[in-house]
């Protein structure tokens, strides 16, 4: 073996030898310059782990010692038996049961009667259909009145839904009689005209129907059309056909949407006479209206800017007049929920008609003359809110200024003659327009003070200026209301409502005697108090009760037209599910 490192060792000597002669024979050594681009770069080496059990050096070394143990089980009876389990669950109130039908049906004083009847029928998944009846009567008997005063009111609705992906049908049906009298003799007429009173027929029968509905679509440019027909006669021969339809269409621009709403209202009628049964009484109107508008939303702040143009052609006097009103709202959000500013500029053509009129006055004389109510603008701004989840708050102020506005005024007394119709006596109304100036400060609260009590109270301050008639009559210069509805308990609820009206004017006028000065009225203000209770006998039936006008205070809404007295209704409420 030592021969092997010998023969190694003669060998590297030799070769390190060569390598020394081959270099020295290179005559001239140049210095060279070594530029180093790249800067130098420290590195750690990984350290050197000892993978080896040091060595101990001490002196004294103890080694382990053997533990050995065992375990004894001694087996133990025992009886206990542990229970199992059970998840805690949170106690649901039962879910309230929804029945898709109810029936209603009430008697009270002065022979009244109350029926209802809803239905409404699921027929698939995306289809639904309904219909709704309802009868209101009663018998009169008002005190001190010397014609009859008994009414009827009759209705009759149906409606169809389609609810597709795409779009949304619906379809509306309805049909309405009612009957009423002319009661309200001026007080021309004593205990002494008793024969010639029994003579007179002061009854008045309304027929109505309509036929509409509505189409809407999503995703789409054009969102909505809805359209209507309404037909109404009298026992007077009257008549009147109204054709409505307004599409509404959309187109989202960057920040801003915009709006483009139209309208179309037709409206055709006639009376077989006017007052003075001089000639006949025939209207018919066609509006053409677009409404064009931008809507701006941006966090707190909401502001939509258009404007309303209208064309209206009067058929019967062959005039043609354009209509341009503004058409502004905003609103801004001060403190969140707790305070929104909000305020708008608009306008509007109002077509009046015979359906309307009779609506808010069921004493208006078949006589009347019909015009659209030009809006020019009402102007107005507000706060709104929500001081706390149980407080809600609303005041505005407005200023509006109409042109054609429709005022009720007593007619005139004419006398008495056999040969008049039930309402030629001054004991009906007739429609006289005016160019109106309207001040309206509202303010309305709204408290829920548990979710078994509720309060609201409203109000609203008029003031009027009028240009060619005296006053505005039969508009009040206050309405406010009060309303409450609470549950006494689970099976016992109830609500109450209050309802004032402020002093109204009217002003009479007698053909009689034509030199003589119109009188004008006022009628005083009234008070009406109204109270129901309900009790739930089962989720399925419940009674109730109902109170008017508990003041006992027969005031005249109208003139020379006093109302019942006290009035009581009791009844009982069935829901099913066919």
């Amino acid at each position: 073996m030592s021969n092997n490192k010998f023969s190694i060792l003669f060998l590297f000597s030799i070769l390190f030898s060569s390598t020394v002669i081959l270099a020295q024979e290179k005559d001239d050594l140049d210095t060279e310059t070594v530029t180093i681009i790249k800067p130098y770069s420290p590195t750690i080496s990984d350290a050197f782990k000892v993978k080896e059990t040091p060595s101990l050096n001490d002196s004294v070394t103890l080694s382990k010692k053997d533990i050995d143990y065992k375990i004894f089980s001694i087996p133990v009876a025992s009886t206990f038996t542990p229970s199992k389990g059970k998840a805690t669950t949170v106690e649901k109130a039962k879910p309230i049961k929804l029945y898709d039908n109810y029936a209603t049906f009430g008697l009270g004083n002065y022979t009244s009667i109350l029926g209802e009847l809803f239905s409404n029928f699921q027929l698939s998944r995306t289809d639904n259909a309904g219909f709704f009846f309802k009868h209101n009567s009663s018998q009169g008997d008002i005190k001190d009145v010397f014609l009859d005063n008994k009414y009827y009111n009759t209705s009759l609705d149906a409606n169809y839904t389609s609810r597709q992906k795409d779009a949304s049908y619906r379809l509306d049906f309805g049909a309405k009689h009612q009957l009423f009298n002319w009661y309200g003799l001026p007080s021309n007429f004593t205990d002494s005209n008793l024969l010639f009173i029994s003579g007179i027929d002061p009854a008045q029968n309304y027929f109505s129907g309509n036929l509409g509905g509505s189409i809407s679509v999503e995703d789409s440019y054009f969102e909505k059309v809805s359209a209507n027909v309404r037909y109404l006669g009298d026992s007077y021969s009257s008549s009147e056909f109204n054709i409505t339809a307004q599409p509404e269409f959309s187109f989202p621009i960057t920040d801003l949407n915009f709006k483009l709403k139209a309208e179309v209202d037709y409206l055709n009628g006639k009376f077989t006479t006017n007052y003075f049964n001089t000639e006949a009484i025939n209207y018919s109107f066609l509006n053409v209206g677009l409404a064009p508008s931008f809507l701006y939303v941006d966090n707190d702040f909401t502001a939509a800017l258009g404007v309303k143009g209208f064309v209206s052609l009067d058929s019967e006097n062959s005039e043609t007049k354009l209509y341009i009103y503004p058409n502004v709202q905003v609103s801004y959000r001060l403190l969140e929920e707790m305070v929104i500013a909000y305020g708008g500029l608009e306008g509007d053509l109002e077509q009046n008609s015979y359906y309307g009129f009779k609506e808010e006055n069921l004493f208006v004389s078949p006589t009347l003359n019909i015009t659209p109510t030009s809006k020019l603008f009402d102007g107005y701004a507000g706060l709104k809110g929500k001081l706390s989840n149980n407080f809600g708050y609303n005041v505005r102020a407005s200023l509006a200024k109409e042109n054609d506005k429709a005022l009720f005024q007593s007619n005139t007394y004419k006398g008495m003659s056999v040969d008049f119709k039930g309402y030629e006596f001054g004991n009906s109304f007739n429609v006289v327009y005016d160019d109106l100036i309207t001040l309206d400060v509202f303010a309305e609260v709204k408290v829920e003070v548990s979710n078994n009590f509720t309060l609201g109270i409203n109000a609203d301050f008029y003031a009027y200026e009028t240009d060619n008639q005296d006053e505005a009559w039969n508009l009040p210069t206050l309405r406010a209301s009060l309303f409450s509805n609470f549950n006494i308990t689970e099976k016992l609820y109830g609500g109450v409502s209050l309802f004032y009206v402020g002093e109204r004017k009217d002003i009479l006028t007698n053909s009689l005697t034509p030199l003589q000065n119109p009188t004008i009225v006022t009628l005083d203000s009234y008070l009406d108090a109204n109270i129901n209770l309900g009790y739930r006998i089962t989720d399925r039936l419940a009674v109730f009760v109902k109170g008017s006008n508990l003041l006992s205070d027969n005031y005249q809404k109208w003139v020379n037209y006093p109302v019942q007295g006290i009035q009581g209704l009791g009844g009982v409420t069935y829901k099913f599910d066919w």
